[in-house]
């Protein structure tokens, strides 16, 4: 398989690219994504068998289940990233090694069930915070140590947009692929 054939396995809707402006319905259109992704990654993967579940959506890449329960890892920690910001001043974020979690007995063995379950009070929890977030707010900071980079919680909200978008594009592009649909 060549590169480019790769990445767009890999990337199936593009990397995230931080907007240049941000403005109300942007931010309200991204939040209401993220308020959206646990109901339709659910519709996406409960009628998928244990034996479907276990494809990689790339060659070398993760399992449907493994992207499942990787979106509840990073998720969880995009929660708590969004808390810091609001609690503390510019906060330096705890990295986490995503492909070290996706790699855990949990990631790679557990049922999907209690993961999308989790998702939907987890995204519950993010979509009311994002909401109710004002101008200021939305301007707060935290630095990731991994790029040694402050981002702004209105870019973390796009990200993540782009984050549910990305995961729910692995899933869907593999079931066109293989015909699942």
């Amino acid at each position: 398989m060549e590169k480019s054939e790769l990445d767009q396995l890999r990337y199936p809707i593009g990397q995230f690219e931080a907007p240049e402006t941000y403005t109300f319905q942007l931010l309200a259109k991204a939040i209401q994504t993220i308020a959206d992704f646990p109901e339709k990654l659910k519709a996406e993967v409960t009628s998928l068998t244990e034996e479907q579940l276990e494809t990689p959506y790339r060659p070398g890449g993760w399992t449907i289940r493994q992207v499942i329960h990787h979106c509840a890892d990073s998720h969880m920690n995009c929660f708590i990233r969004l808390k810091w910001a609001l609690t503390e001043n510019n906060p330096t974020i705890k990295f986490y090694y995503e492909n070290l979690w996706g790699e855990g007995i949990d990631n790679k063995t557990m049922p999907i069930d209690p993961t999308l379950m989790f998702l939907e009070g987890l995204h519950y929890r993010m979509a009311y915070v994002m909401k109710n977030l004002s101008e200021e707010a939305l301007k707060l900071t935290y630095i990731h140590p991994e790029h040694n980079k402050e981002f702004e919680l209105r870019e973390m909200i796009c990200l993540y947009e782009w984050h549910c978008n990305h995961h729910l594009a692995h899933i869907t592009s593999l079931k066109k692929r293989k015909g699942w649909n």
